[in-house]
């Protein structure tokens, strides 16, 4: 018998911060153990990962579908030996169009992409969380339009997977507004916004998926992920829509660069 994978959303952090000095050195520690936490709250190891990445945006549903894809280094200014990172997880092209096949069957456009590689926002958390890199991966990437209750039915069309051991997650920032990071002005902003998150999030799935559809009006919403700038939140509606029945809950939180940073599991 294979096991029921949860779904989760989880912090990926600033670019490469867990594998490079910081200032404050210890600033993403607490983060990083969670990450590497993860694993032995699972029923088992995952068959497979789904990761849906805020740093891919497409018009429409794009799936990652080489067998053994390179790692994409989006992000600038950092250290050199943060470009020599390796996180060699194999693809999966028979999942991948599987993916594909469940997002057209509910009526949203979806394609693989042979050619995509791994971006940050997979291989980064990838690393602490399986770090042998030996579970194959599929990436999916967000719409540009960032509707969320489009992405809330995307994952409800690849619940099923979680029954074939296929471990979802969803990499983002449950704040992201540059300017607000080191800046304690924005320290009760993000309060507040975490605030009504848990709350949406460990509500029953109804009043949840509700609450996430409609999540600009939530308090602060706009302060902590700006206009056209809410990539690093949407792969939460993903998850939450993946989770079906099963109700979320806050299992990660910390105070980061000033700010409030959350994780969330469903199952």
């Amino acid at each position: 018998m294979t096991a029921k994978q949860p779904t989760v959303f989880v912090p990926h952090g600033a670019g490469p911060c867990f594998f490079m000095d910081w200032n404050p050195a210890d600033a993403w520690d607490n983060m990083a153990a969670y990450l590497r936490s993860i694993r032995d709250t699972l029923p088992e190891q995952p068959k497979a990962i789904l990761m849906v990445s805020a740093h891919w945006l497409e018009t429409e549903f794009r799936v990652t579908s080489g067998a053994s894809p390179e790692l994409i280094f989006d992000y600038y200014g950092f250290p050199q030996h943060t470009y020599e990172l390796t996180y060699p997880a194999p693809g999966h092209p028979e999942l991948a169009q599987q993916v594909v096949e469940l997002l057209r069957n509910e009526g949203l456009a979806a394609a693989s992409d042979d050619e995509r590689g791994y971006d940050h926002g997979m291989f980064i958390p990838l690393k602490l969380m399986f770090p042998e890199a030996e579970i194959p991966v599929v990436q999916l990437s967000l719409r540009q339009d960032m509707d969320p209750e489009a992405h809330l039915q995307a994952g409800r069309a690849l619940a099923s997977l979680r029954e074939q051991g296929v471990l979802i997650v969803g990499s983002g920032m449950s704040f992201h507004n540059m300017r607000g990071y080191g800046d304690p002005r924005f320290g009760p902003i993000s309060d507040q916004f975490d605030a009504w998150l848990k709350q949406t999030v460990e509500a029953e799935p109804e009043q949840c998926f509700q609450g996430l559809s409609q999540w600009e009006q939530a308090p602060m919403a706009r302060q902590c992920h700006p206009p056209r700038a809410e990539e690093h939140l949407i792969p939460l509606m993903v998850t939450a829509g993946a989770a079906g029945e099963d109700r979320g809950q806050r299992d990660f939180t910390d105070r980061v660069l000033e700010t409030t940073l959350s994780g969330y599991r469903f199952g």
